[in-house]
């Protein structure tokens, strides 16, 4: 998460991960972090760059931009046939409707739901174009396109995963797709998302928060003090305008209620149970957040290839 670590040192965690054994990685794209106390929020993209060269195997992703107000779709499109040729293939553009924390530094108000999903569905098809090659003219609700070209795409056309909360956004943008995100193990989004995504858009991409620690009570807290936002769900931390915001919306958080929805601690167990939830629901791909992975990376690393890594790959469906 890139609320978490500064830009050098995402990009040491990519290459780390890469060589303890991860499949793929993903980053966040924010403005700002959802509490103070996550400290940092570089420009994804920059680090992005660095990362493709950082690393040789694992595949890439955003997790997620949105390409709906601080970046026309046509630029996202850009930059997404760039990270493509620069990871060798290794990209995929995930894409959301974005948060108000994020999206609100460009002075243009904060849309509702339904039109960001409308926002959202130009952008889809906007970049969809450009992604075929040629000049691309769009005039639509939200966007003009004017005789725009990708003149650098890579050999692969970049694949796009779009983030869903439920039936609404499902039914909207898994036509436009490539693969689905989602943040909760529902298998309803699961069954719904087959039902009318296109035959090959199959991939399911989870998401997890764990506080590996040595001490569980260090990992409790950490996990309150920098992941305790998570708590609100996306209908909620969607409209927040700011780190002001998140941390009087969980003020009254108690240590208990992160722990005991945050795998904590040493053990294993815990995050293996917690990821089975999305695997059963019907995910193909989980991404696990170590919360303040700053706090002991290599210590975090040793134990995700000695322990963790070994033990999902035997727990998981085969």
């Amino acid at each position: 998460m890139t609320e978490q670590s500064s830009p050098r040192d995402l990009v040491t965690h990519s290459a780390a991960a890469e060589r303890a054994g991860f499949d793929f990685e993903v980053m966040s794209d924010h403005y700002f972090p959802w509490l103070k106390e996550q400290g940092h929020s570089p420009y994804a993209w920059s680090v992005l760059g660095a990362v493709t060269q950082a690393t040789q195997r694992v595949e890439l992703m955003t997790y997620v931009t949105a390409p709906i107000m601080r970046y026309h779709p046509a630029v996202v499109a850009q930059k997404a046939a760039t990270i493509g040729l620069l990871s060798q293939d290794r990209f995929t553009l995930g894409v959301g409707s974005g948060e108000n924390l994020n999206e609100h530094v460009v002075g243009a108000g904060w849309p509702p739901v339904n039109v960001r999903h409308e926002m959202l569905s130009e952008a889809l098809r906007i970049i969809r174009s450009l992604f075929d090659g040629g000049y691309v003219n769009f005039a639509g609700s939200h966007y003009r396109v004017d005789s725009a070209k990708l003149w650098d795409l890579p050999g692969r056309r970049v694949p796009i995963a779009t983030a869903v909360s439920g039936d609404q956004s499902i039914h909207r943008f898994a036509p436009l797709s490539d693969a689905m995100i989602a943040v909760e193990p529902n298998d309803a989004f699961c069954r719904e998302w087959d039902s009318v995504a296109n035959r090959d858009a199959t991939r399911k991409i989870g998401q997890i928060p764990i506080a590996w620690d040595p001490d569980r009570d260090a990992a409790v807290r950490r996990a309150w003090e920098q992941f305790r936002w998570f708590a609100g769900g996306w209908k909620v931390n969607a409209e927040l305008p700011g780190p002001q915001a998140f941390a009087a919306a969980t003020q009254y958080a108690r240590l208990e209620d992160v722990g005991s929805g945050i795998p904590c601690g040493p053990d294993v167990e815990p995050i293996v149970s917690a990821v089975a939830k999305f695997w059963e629901a019907g995910f193909t791909d989980v991404a696990l957040v170590q919360v303040g992975v700053d706090k002991d990376p290599d210590g975090f690393f040793r134990f995700a290839e000695n322990e963790l890594l070994p033990a999902l790959r035997e727990a998981a469906p085969r």
